[in-house]
């Protein structure tokens, strides 16, 4: 009687579980976990730049464009009728001139001259041919100050949220999220995602930092955005915590995914039934069960016994993925003793009903 009635429980067990095996005519092929296995299944997201993006060359800090804004200084070689400046002052300055939107300046008595595309130093030498008919022997200074003109937009996990100039020291992108003040997010979550016209590129924070090669050249207009990984598994069963967890680092492994959520439980987890369910791309799922027939997506469950003299690293080296459920079956002698506890409750309740009825 007791058997028949529905005990509570946290989900199946483990007979129940292999009773929807394929070989049992249900829908999921059920594997242990082992070396083959785990090499099998070891996938994860490959972030990266195209080549569009690793072959820009970074972009000359002295290179001007449409939107600078410049200082000059002209120093003239006369005393008393300067061209630019008042009577007896050699030296001009000219301290905000913008590039327009064609790449032009505009120069008192040198008229409209192409900046955009140039260097300082070609300007500088525009200009004085310019001046040179009308001043004896002008020497002229360019600087560019700002560099409004090429810029880059950031946003997303940041401390510093903004549009910012390509500068000398901004030119790649580790430079410019540190000028945007750093990552706001934990940096094993952190991804960085680049926009340029119509492609898009995104990396992991620790592989930009570790690997220069990903620290790509950025140019006029690229859209910056830093967002927390949102990957995440789902913890069932006899486990510290059931929820959907998110990933805490790049990988993370089926022990890793088990301690994030406190662990088995001590009093109630079987550690012979920890199960992974996941449904497995058709090429992934051939190359686990030695087959090439299969077509579509798979439900596969992955077995880990954790009390088998290889289970700990096996369960240290299976990749867990995003959307993965973990469940953890009770130990058989916890329905037992629910049984029990509900024998002996049903007995007690029936004594105390006979003791009302008899008066006592």
């Amino acid at each position: 009687m007791v058997a028949g009635c529905g005990l509570p429980r946290p989900g199946p067990n483990k007979k129940e579980i292999f009773a929807g095996s394929v070989l049992n005519e249900g829908d999921a092929f059920i594997v242990t976990v082992n070396n083959r296995v785990t090499q099998a299944t070891s996938v994860i997201p490959a972030f990266g730049f195209g080549s569009d993006f690793r072959n820009a060359g970074v972009v000359g800090s002295d290179t001007i464009s449409a939107g600078d804004i410049l200082a000059l200084t002209v120093f003239e070689n006369v005393k008393d009728d300067p061209l630019l400046g008042n009577t007896g002052q050699r030296v001009s300055l000219l301290d905000q001139v913008q590039v327009d939107g064609q790449g032009f300046i505009f120069v008192p008595y040198a008229g409209r001259i192409k900046a955009a595309g140039q260097t300082p130093e070609g300007l500088r030498q525009a200009i004085t041919r310019k001046l040179d008919t009308q001043t004896p022997d002008p020497q002229v200074t360019v600087q560019r100050v700002a560099g409004d003109g090429s810029s880059v937009s950031i946003s997303g996990a940041v401390n510093g949220q903004g549009v910012y100039p390509i500068e000398r020291p901004t030119r790649t992108l580790s430079a410019m999220l540190a000028k945007a003040g750093g990552i706001a997010i934990e940096p094993d979550v952190a991804i960085v995602r680049v926009t340029r016209g119509g492609k898009t590129g995104k990396v992991w924070l620790r592989d930009l930092y570790e690997n220069p090669g990903l620290d790509i050249a950025l140019r006029n207009g690229d859209r910056i955005t830093v967002e927390r990984d949102n990957r995440a598994f789902t913890a069932l069963g006899a486990t510290g915590t059931q929820n959907r967890v998110p990933f805490e680092t790049q990988t993370l492994s089926a022990i890793e995914a088990i301690a994030q959520v406190g662990g088995l439980s001590a009093v109630t987890a079987d550690p012979t039934g920890v199960f992974v369910f996941r449904n497995e791309p058709a090429e992934i799922a051939n190359a686990v069960l030695g087959r090439n027939d299969l077509i579509g997506d798979q439900r596969m469950v992955y077995v880990l016994d954790l009390t088998q003299p290889t289970g700990m690293f096996e369960a240290r080296d299976f990749v867990i993925r995003d959307g993965d459920t973990v469940y953890v079956t009770e130990a058989p002698y916890v329905q037992w003793q629910r049984t029990i506890s509900a024998i002996t409750g049903t007995t007690g309740a029936a004594s105390s009903l006979g003791s009302v009825g008899s008066g006592g």
